[in-house]
Parts: C-alpha cells; sequence; structure tokens
C-alpha cells in the first residue's frame, strides 16, 4: 500500500489462500489503525478488490474505491515503481543468501 502524498509505503507478507475476510482485518489493524480511514483507493483489478464484500466495506467506511484501467498499469505508476523496487530489493536479498 502506497501513500500517495507522502510516499511512504506498507508492505504485507500474505499468502495466495488468504480469505478476503483475513485480508480485510489485516487493512483494519495495520492501515486503518495506524492512518484512519483512507479518502480514496486506487488499486488494480485484483479479485480482492472487486469483491463484493470488499467494496460494502469500503462503501460502509466512507472510502471511494477506484479501480485502475484494465492493462493499464500507469493508472498508478507510483505504486508499480515501489513494487518494482521493493522486488529489486528481495531478489537482491535472495541472492545474498543464496536463494534463487
Amino acid at each position: 500500500i502506497v501513500d500517495r502524498l507522502t510516499k511512504s509505503a506498507h508492505f504485507f507478507a500474505v499468502r495466495d489462500d488468504y480469505k478476503t475476510e483475513k485480508l480485510a482485518r489485516l487493512h483494519i489493524n495495520e492501515i486503518i489503525a495506524r492512518h484512519d480511514v483512507p479518502v480514496s483507493i486506487i488499486s488494480d483489478r485484483d479479485s480482492y478488490f472487486t469483491s463484493r464484500f470488499w467494496k460494502s466495506l469500503q462503501k460502509a467506511l466512507g472510502t471511494q474505491l477506484d479501480l485502475s484501467t484494465a492493462y493499464h498499469p500507469e493508472t498508478d505508476g507510483q505504486s508499480e515503481r515501489t513494487i518494482q523496487t521493493l522486488e529489486d530489493m528481495l531478489r537482491a536479498c535472495a541472492m545474498d543468501f543464496g536463494g534463487n
């Protein structure tokens, strides 16, 4: 999660099999508890963000949910650059510790 104003980022290690409810709880405990309810969220079209549960949660919180255009990652370039930097750092750490 990247704050577009401050450019600060939060990264969470999650598994592919996490249920939407567990991810929502993580969002509430880690983001909302620290920074209050976001005014808006721009996200990709991952099924987590397009689920009825997630949309209902954001509506109840009063957060505007905007989905990026499909196959157009430039919509949120700051997040894309931040994710690329994290991937590069993780790759470098894996190489340092003999991983592949």
